[in-house]
């Protein structure tokens, strides 16, 4: 006897498999993962949003949480599991997994923990999805975006960190707030590392072509009256601050991953301030992943910017790698 189904849709065709073409898998239910998924479920990125996390109840909670909201949204699969079959097909994997700095705890020990939970994620991610296009935002990102390409075997353009897509968005916004004009007309880069060592190019700031650095020629520097210097000063601090406030960050690097995600998934060819191996870029010499200025397609990284750096922002660069190196070479795999 037909049920309601059968009663109200007539089937034309059962031959086609169920498959999804830009599906997006979030590793890691955290607050950063899900600040993730809810910026791409919002930006209406994909045809099916995988989360995947060792924390079965809450995993379960988060994507019925998200299903519920389905009527809202244009993604017509949200699903989850503990296991990595559910990410199968991926076309972008985006990693927010990861232990959280304790107190006391140094640097290379957290990364080191770190480490070995990326063990077991990235072959499972490689393993269903080898075709993937990798985006680590873990902490810190750029060992670990190193840490990625080392254990996934995948070719170092499809590994990518968020590196400082966010800082240079911190950035912008601080400028907006100084001259009174939107963030999105105020061009500005914070290369290097994602952290402490990151490095503010003064001499690229510019407002509708017009170069700060000309009108103001010791911006960021010691003499400058201005201070402008505070600027990339916050933009280190912010996170400290945010995390002091409110005991983590969340919602603008998940506006920031979907932003990379967007230029992905619609093949836009932006360029963005993302971690990537510089090796042989201005003088660097070690396998370091860093961020400078790339252009990204539904390939991965296809290319960087030249940037024009003055001898002072080169020697930040490299001192920033150095740091970067320092924390790496040491790693066990």
């Amino acid at each position: 006897m037909a049920n309601l189904k059968d009663k109200l849709i007539g089937h034309l065709t059962t031959s086609q498999a169920e498959r999804s073409y830009n599906k997006i898998t979030i590793v890691g239910v955290g607050a950063v993962g899900m600040a993730c998924a809810i910026s791409v479920l919002m930006k209406d990125l994909a045809d099916e949003v995988a989360l995947v996390d060792v924390m079965e109840d809450k995993l379960k909670g988060e994507m019925m949480d998200l299903q519920h909201g389905s009527l809202f949204l244009h993604t017509p699969k949200i699903v989850a599991g503990k296991d990595y079959s559910v990410t199968a097909g991926s076309k972008l994997v985006v990693v927010t997994a990861g232990a959280r700095q304790q107190e006391g705890e140094s640097r290379l020990n957290l990364v080191q923990r770190n480490v070995n939970i990326f063990k077991f994620i990235i072959p499972n991610v490689v393993k269903h999805s080898p075709d993937c296009l990798m985006l680590v935002v873990s902490n810190p990102v750029d060992v670990l975006t190193y840490v990625a390409w080392k254990l996934s075997g995948l070719p170092m353009h499809r590994v990518i960190g968020s590196g400082c897509n966010l800082d240079s968005a911190r950035f912008r916004y601080l400028m907006g707030e100084r001259l009174g004009i939107h963030s999105s007309s105020c061009h500005g880069w914070v290369i290097g590392e994602h952290g402490d060592s990151s490095v503010p190019v003064w001499s690229g700031m510019n407002v509708a072509g017009v170069s700060l650095k000309e009108l103001h020629p010791d911006i960021g520097t010691e003499k400058d009256k201005e201070n402008w210097k505070k600027v990339h000063k916050d933009v280190v601090d912010s996170a400290y601050e945010v995390i002091k406030l409110k005991g983590y960050t969340s919602w603008a690097i998940g506006m920031s991953v979907a932003d990379l995600a967007e230029t992905i998934m619609k093949n836009l060819r932006r360029v963005h301030p993302i971690s990537t191996m510089v090796k042989g870029f201005y003088g660097i010499k070690d396998d370091v992943f860093m961020s400078l200025p790339c252009v990204l397609d539904n390939h991965g990284i296809c290319n960087i910017v030249k940037m024009t750096l003055k001898p002072d922002e080169e020697g930040q660069l490299q001192k920033s790698a150095n740091t970067l190196w320092d924390i790496q070479k040491d790693l066990q795999f």
